[in-house]
Order: C-alpha cells, then sequence, then structure tokens
C-alpha cells in the first residue's frame, strides 16, 4: 500500500488541512490580491502580464487550483503544476516606467512577496473567522507552506515558516510599500469587478457581490487599510462578526455542491484524491473536510 507521502502532498494530519479546507479561503484570496498589489513591482507584473482586470475570477481560480494541487494533489502532480508555473514565470518580464529597467517576474522578492501575502492572508482570516487553531498550530501551518513556496521556485529556507518570521517579514516590507495607480483600481476592481461573458447573464446580482468584495478589503490589516482608504472605517467587531456569518454560512455547504466553483481539472484532481485516499483506508465520506476527523483515518493513525 501507498505511502501518505506518495499519495498527498500535504498529509490529512497537516495544519494545512485545517486551513485549505477552510471556505474563509474565498475571502482570504481576494485579501491576498488586495495586499500584494501594495507591492510596486508586483502590481506592475499583474498588470502587465495578465488578463486579470478581464478576468478576475479566472485568476482566483487558478489560484485556487495551485493552492490545492499542492495540497491535495500527488506529489507528481504538484510537480507538474509547480513546473509549468515556474516555466510561465521564467518568460514574463516587468518593465518599471518611472527607472526604465526591466525585472523578470520570477525575482525571489517577488515570489516571496507573492506568497506572504496570499499565504499570510490564507491563516488570518481563517483565524479570525473561527477556526480555532492554536499559536503552535499556526507556526505550523507556515512552516509547511514553505514547501508550497518551493513549486514557484523559492528556496525552502528563505520563506518565513513561523508567525514571528512572517511578522518580520512584513515589517521589513512596509518601507517600499505604496498605493500606485494601479494597486488602487485594482482594489476598487476587486471590490466591483468586471463579470466575465459567461457570467453576464448574471449583471442584475452584482450589487450583491459588493458586501463580498468590502468584507476582504476590511480584513486587510489596519495599516494596509489606512495605505488605500478605500472605504470608510467600520468597527473590528463588526468586520469580524460578518467574517464568522459568511464562514459559517459557507461551511456548510455540501462539498460537491462547494466544489462547483472551481475549474473541471481542479475538480478532477480533488475527486482522484479523494479516491486514492479512500484505497488507503481513509474514510472519504465526508469528503476531504471530514478528513480533518481524526476518526476517518486510519486506525493506525487515528490511535
Amino acid at each position: 500500500m501507498a505511502s501518505i507521502e506518495e499519495i498527498v502532498v500535504q498529509p490529512p494530519q497537516s495544519a494545512t488541512w485545517q486551513v485549505h479546507l477552510d471556505r474563509s479561503m474565498w475571502v482570504g484570496g481576494v485579501r491576498g490580491l488586495m495586499l500584494q498589489a501594495l507591492h510596486p513591482l508586483a502590481m506592475l507584473g499583474v498588470w502587465q502580464n495578465s488578463n486579470f482586470q478581464e478576468d478576475p475570477f479566472g485568476r482566483l481560480r487558478r489560484t485556487a487550483d495551485f493552492v490545492g494541487r499542492v495540497t491535495f494533489g500527488s506529489p507528481q502532480e504538484a510537480d507538474e503544476i509547480g513546473r509549468r508555473v515556474r516555466g510561465i514565470h521564467k518568460a514574463l518580464r516587468i518593465h518599471d516606467p518611472e527607472t526604465g529597467r526591466t525585472h523578470r517576474v520570477d525575482d525571489p522578492e517577488l515570489l516571496l512577496w507573492v506568497h506572504c501575502a496570499e499565504i499570510s492572508s490564507y491563516l488570518e482570516v481563517a483565524r479570525r473567522g473561527g477556526l480555532g487553531l492554536t499559536e503552535r498550530q499556526a507556526d505550523r501551518y507556515l512552516y509547511e507552506q514553505r514547501k508550497s513556496a518551493t513549486y514557484v521556485g523559492l528556496h525552502l529556507d528563505d520563506v518565513p515558516g513561523s508567525c514571528a518570521e512572517m511578522d518580520a517579514y512584513f515589517k521589513h516590507m512596509r518601507p517600499g510599500l505604496r498605493v500606485t495607480e494601479e494597486a488602487a483600481a485594482t482594489v476598487r476592481f476587486l471590490m466591483w469587478p468586471r463579470l466575465p461573458q459567461e457570467l453576464r447573464l448574471l449583471s442584475p446580482g452584482k450589487p450583491a457581490y459588493f458586501p463580498f468584495g468590502a468584507l476582504c478589503y476590511y480584513t486587510l490589516p489596519v495599516w494596509a487599510r489606512r495605505m488605500y482608504g478605500a472605504l470608510p472605517e467600520v468597527p473590528r467587531a463588526t468586520v469580524t462578526a460578518a467574517l464568522k456569518a459568511f464562514r459559517l454560512g459557507l461551511n456548510s455547504l455540501p462539498e460537491p455542491v462547494h466544489d462547483h466553483a472551481f475549474m473541471p481539472a481542479t475538480r478532477d484532481m480533488l475527486r482522484a484524491s479523494r479516491e486514492r485516499l479512500a484505497a488507503a483506508g481513509y474514510d472519504v465520506s465526508k469528503g476531504l473536510k471530514g478528513l480533518t476527523d481524526p476518526r476517518r483515518w486510519p486506525p493506525a493513525l487515528a490511535a
């Protein structure tokens, strides 16, 4: 029988499963994009090399696919998407109109900023939304995510692996952050996006999206919101209550229903992961999310 390391990149007993199976990840993903936009060069990289403004949902779903594959996918699937992402990044360049210089998208400094903004957002939003992680588990999550960072080309030892290290990283980075025109436009767009062509029929319901976009914005760190100044401040308790309600609602959805938010290829990967885990003795009757309960693990692991 295959070992768990041969079945999935991160095992069900990892802190990563606790965070990445939490539906607050959708808020964390958008919050991460808003935070990433404060790095002028990283923002230019997105602006110049993607169709983000035409398809913001596509970018979010592609990010979800990457995160899913380097969490629930097989090592082979993770290696494959890592090679694909590194290949794309290697070919892209960023032109800085202020300095006239050209930069590589796969510059380690930029890759590290994107990783830290994204991963810290997942963790902070999940914990604030009610996921009961201890400080030790939160540190463990960041330590485990160093492995995910290697798939985009970062070195394991260069990535913050604890809450203290992550806090120190952001403290170091803050003096170089600023709200460029592109960053301000991105945050406005993320709160009021243009729907892709296939979703234009939903345009009459677009105003219902704004509370979600605003919730993502309000979960940003205070210093980031002060920099943007996009919305008036509201009490912290109000934001926390709204986040908990959002998380509770989405976490109540059956896994097959929720998974329709992903791309078909992502759904296929998750289905294959469930099948491999079932063959290894895990009880997947409640889906992958059910495996956060040790009682659904093989007896030797649950003991």
